[in-house]
């Protein structure tokens, strides 16, 4: 059954080639440039079209059975590699976007995080950010927060033009890895040695939420609801923006440890409240990116969390009051 009617706040789609031609990404470190006209030079084609749309958060259906919804959850210890999930099935996949409250707002400068990874290899999504910068477009901003609520962005038909190692390999000479800051430090020879052009580029669809900027003590019970308020308003409208005009087709989400870096989100919390809302919105998969084994730890300790609470909490009201009475607590910042 298709979900009921819901518009975005604005939607609007440009073709690749106008898009890069008018507003091409604007690149403030070198290192960046490099990996940019590496993989677009003067000579590239930009195929396709990009449609970006903004959401307005959406009221949390509380009495909502998540505990009845057959998500699949699949856990990996690795990053994003953007290949599709074999499926039987037509299926639509979106990568999360760790979003700031300014959509891509440090994509060109020396910092290599999550967001700004995915626009290096992704470059049209600068020009996303150029192109609402220097455009009136009824809807859309290039802000994923406004008014203390959540406004996520969706950006569909994304070519992925290059891919960035960022592991440590000293014979490559990066002994410390490419991640965060230690891009801005590299050499422009070793950034290159760790760039892999893509061609054909691929296409990826991606979703752009900011997660809670950080608190001290035990999550605070709106805190917990802000977090469900912007995943659950993320993945509906990826559900949405999937299916329109009634197509028949699974929607597969990948994430990661959203709001657990820089911000210090707790990463069993933080899975639990993904997990939750995805199953709300009616996600077929949902992909969880955690990096190594460390990393899946947190998310396994979150599947029996909620395996648990499936029984006592089975609405996503419920789950919501048994996660602050758990007295999760806020982390600190990793710095990236």
């Amino acid at each position: 059954m298709p979900p009921t009617e819901v518009t975005p706040l604005g939607r609007a789609t440009i073709s690749a080639r106008e898009l890069m031609q008018r507003f091409p990404p604007r690149w403030k470190h070198r290192n960046k440039l490099a990996v940019y006209e590496r993989c677009s030079p003067a000579s590239a084609l930009h195929r396709g079209e990009v449609t970006v749309s903004r959401w307005a958060e959406r009221p949390l259906p509380l009495d909502l059975r998540w505990s009845d919804a057959r998500t699949v959850i699949e856990l990996r210890p690795d990053f994003y590699d953007y290949a599709p999930v074999p499926s039987s099935r037509p299926a639509v996949e979106w990568h999360l976007n760790f979003a700031h409250t300014v959509l891509f707002v440090a994509y060109g400068g020396p910092l290599f995080a999550q967001d700004e990874m995915q626009v290096a290899e992704h470059p049209a999504l600068g020009a996303v950010r150029e192109w609402l910068l220097a455009e009136s477009i009824p809807g859309l901003r290039g802000v994923t927060r406004e008014d203390g609520r959540a406004t996520p962005v969706l950006l569909r038909g994304v070519e992925r033009r290059c891919a960035v190692a960022t592991d440590a390999d000293l014979d490559a000479g990066r002994p410390y890895g490419l991640y965060s800051n230690a891009f801005g430090r590299a050499s422009v020879e070793t950034v290159l040695r760790a760039t892999r052009v893509i061609d054909p580029p691929t296409v990826s669809n991606v979703l752009a939420m900011e997660a809670p900027p950080g608190g001290v003590g035990a999550y605070t019970d709106a805190q917990v609801r802000s977090i469900v308020a912007t995943a659950y308003t993320g993945f509906d409208a990826a559900t949405r923006e999937s299916r329109l005009d009634g197509r028949d087709t699974d929607v597969v989400v990948h994430t990661g440890h959203w709001g657990t870096g820089a911000y210090g989100g707790d990463r069993a919390l933080m899975a639990i409240l993904q997990v939750a809302s995805a199953k709300a919105a009616g996600v077929e998969r949902l992909v969880f990116h955690a990096a190594d084994a460390r990393g899946v730890e947190p998310c396994e300790r979150a599947l029996r969390w909620l395996e648990v609470k499936s029984r006592s909490a089975p609405t996503l009201g419920a789950v919501i009051e048994a996660a602050v009475a758990e007295g999760f607590l806020w982390g600190v910042s990793d710095g990236n």
